[in-house]
């Protein structure tokens, strides 16, 4: 085994070995924290306006707090830290949990163009809000209640997620709006791709670059720099280290979505397949597969898929060296963006902190 595989498998066993990583505890609670003391004042304010309001705007509140990885704001916070901002800055907190807003709206609205059903083992918004309007006998279609009351949901969020950002610097707020704006251009990629059957690795990359890599990690990692005045002078190292962990990240994703384990995704095993999502994954397989593994490719998406074929096009996936494929090149990305992050010039406890981030969102399995 060379030096540096010898030091990428070891990247893995420490990343697998953390749960939560310290770098993301000291940002959790904090971040938590302002969400829930805006929410739960927002709840009081608009249910003693109306008592029907507690349910989604509380639906909100329960959403962030049924957990998530907070990843988005950690990147920033550390970025921030290493680039000299005040630990304890309320701009910077601020910018943080208006990150972790926006990514509650971002996931209510793609639960609903998926069509799933549990998001971090529960319910989604939407499905909760279905079920409550069977249960109820309401009037009209249970399905388009539901969807309708997720859609204003995740809406909020939005909206929350801008006041929170209210007093950021005009650089800061730059940064913000083309983070949403990417994110929107990634799912309308990732939307288009999959109504037209696409199987193209580039387009595949391309979605996973704008849906989430630069969401993810480089976006929130330039918005910590620009908080702390140093987007100028960090935003070009910043992107070397952030847009390959970023791929990397959204590549794990596709791999837990397939392969993980629901008990810790939260989430059910194989929805990317059913819905027929083009991954890189995807993209790999279809480029090999011949005869029977080829037929069944070309059912991903079809409303009949049962858990049968989902164990199938696994064994597909694996047998083309697809699986293989994609591991490698989270290897690949992961040493490429460490790499960067030697040269960084961030504080040395903002750049260890960043070290762990990375090997967290690269090989956790959840």
């Amino acid at each position: 085994m060379t030096f540096e595989a010898a030091a990428r498998a070891e990247w893995r066993a420490d990343a697998q070995a953390l749960d939560t990583p310290r770098s993301l505890l000291v940002v959790d609670d904090r971040v938590e924290r302002r969400v829930m003391d805006l929410l739960d004042a927002e709840v009081e304010r608009w249910s003693a306006t109306d008592a029907s309001l507690r349910e989604p705007i509380g639906a909100l509140r329960t959403f962030v707090a049924a957990g998530g990885k907070r990843l988005r704001p950690a990147f920033c916070h550390w970025a921030y830290v290493g680039a000299g901002g005040e630990p304890g800055g309320a701009a910077a907190l601020d910018a943080c949990a208006a990150l972790e807003l926006l990514h509650t709206f971002a996931l209510v609205h793609d639960d609903i163009m998926d069509g799933s059903d549990r998001r971090r083992g529960r319910p989604s918004v939407h499905h909760e809000f279905v079920d409550r309007h069977v249960r109820d006998e309401g009037h009209g279609e249970a399905r388009r209640f539901g969807e309708g009351i997720a859609i204003l949901v995740g809406d909020l969020a939005l909206v929350y997620a801008d006041m929170l950002m209210t007093d950021a610097s005009p650089v800061a707020r730059g940064v913000f709006d083309e983070l949403r704006v990417e994110l929107c251009i990634g799912q309308l990629l990732d939307l288009a791709a999959t109504a037209n059957g696409s199987r193209d690795p580039a387009a595949a990359r391309r979605i996973e670059r704008y849906k989430s890599g630069k969401y993810t990690v480089e976006r929130p990692l330039h918005l910590g720099a620009a908080l702390a005045g140093q987007f100028d002078a960090l935003g070009g190292p910043l992107s070397d280290f952030g847009l390959p962990l970023g791929e990397a990240f959204q590549l794990r994703d596709d791999m837990l979505g397939v392969f993980g384990d629901p008990l810790r995704t939260g989430k059910p095993v194989g929805d990317d397949l059913r819905e027929g999502k083009l991954t890189p994954l995807v993209a790999a397989a279809a480029s090999r597969a011949r005869g029977a593994g080829a037929r069944l490719l070309a059912r991903l998406g079809a409303d009949d898929l049962t858990d049968a074929d989902v164990t199938a096009l696994q064994a597909v996936l694996v047998d083309t060296g697809a699986r293989a494929e994609v591991e490698a090149t989270i290897e690949r990305l992961v040493a490429e963006a460490l790499d960067a992050l030697s040269r960084l010039p961030v504080t040395p406890d903002a750049r260890q902190a960043l070290e762990e981030l990375a090997m967290f969102a690269a090989w956790r399995d959840r």
